[in-house]
């Protein structure tokens, strides 16, 4: 994809925002949209807007774009994101990172409903993630380099921003809630993992397990972004528990654990 189709993109938003500038992106996973629901004066961009946005098909996601204040800052909210599942190739699964980039965003929150490979974990749990595991070949970066965005070979060693992960600590002890912090592994899906690819990921060292999140955040930081991550145990990963795992406990655990996770990042955005 070329430069000048980010470029449209955020043209075509900046024409329904005006001067508007985010300063903090929020990509929101299965069940957690709900946060684009509290920005204050919101205006509302559906993807279907946007030229060359796909669209989000996956359960929980409202698929649009809000902009407006949260704790006092400017932020970008995308209410659901598009996985590789639906049919759509990195570069356009990350498509939307890179121009909420254009648009003025330097820090990105990311967030995911996932499955706990920590058997020390428990539904409802909040994880920070501090790294990530990516087995899969596809790479959002694949193709010819960008350089308006960033370097044909970006460094990833610390790609959870590490004064970020620090403020989600310190944000969490504040609000008297637990924090667990560990290593999220992508899987690009639809189907749940197996009982043995969850032993696997397991002895790699993997604490969590999902379909999403990475992606997003190997774009981001190529184009320079800040990064916070969060993963919000829906269900105990394939193997853990002796019975099935559905959409539906997905979006359950994310209804559940609304307010502890919406008090969570709301305060996060006002210390950053």
């Amino acid at each position: 994809m070329t430069f000048e189709k980010y470029r449209e993109a955020s043209a075509a938003i900046t024409a329904k925002i005006g001067d508007f500038k985010p300063e903090i992106a929020l990509v929101l996973g299965s069940g957690l949209g709900f946060l684009g629901d509290e920005c204050k004066n919101p205006i509302a961009v559906p993807y279907g807007d946007i030229p060359h946005m796909k669209a989000s098909t996956a359960p929980g996601h409202k698929g649009q774009f809000v902009f407006g204040a949260l704790s006092g800052k400017s932020v970008a909210v995308m209410q659901g994101r598009v996985h590789t599942y639906e049919g759509y190739n990195f570069e356009e699964v990350t498509f939307a990172v890179r121009v909420l980039k254009l648009l003025g965003a330097n820090t990105l929150i990311v967030t995911n409903a996932c499955g706990a490979v920590n058997l020390d974990f428990s539904v409802g749990d909040i994880m920070v993630i501090n790294d990530h595991i990516k087995l899969t070949g596809q790479c959002p970066l694949t193709g010819p380099n960008i350089p308006e965005f960033g370097v044909r070979f970006p460094d990833m060693s610390k790609t959870y921003t590490p004064a970020l992960r620090e403020l989600a600590h310190k944000s969490s002890k504040a609000l008297g809630q637990t924090l667990r912090e560990g290593v999220y592994m992508f899987f690009t899906g639809p189907q749940y993992e197996t009982p043995a690819e969850i032993r696997a990921a397991r002895v790699l060292g993997a604490d969590t397990v999902g379909m999403s999140t990475v992606p997003e955040v190997i774009a981001a930081r190529h184009a320079g972004m800040d990064i916070l991550g969060f993963s919000l145990v829906s269900n105990m990963a394939a193997g853990v528990l002796d019975q099935p795992l559905s959409e539906q406990e997905v979006l359950d655990a994310a209804a559940m654990c609304r307010d502890k996770f919406s008090a969570l990042i709301l305060k996060c955005l006002e210390e950053i």
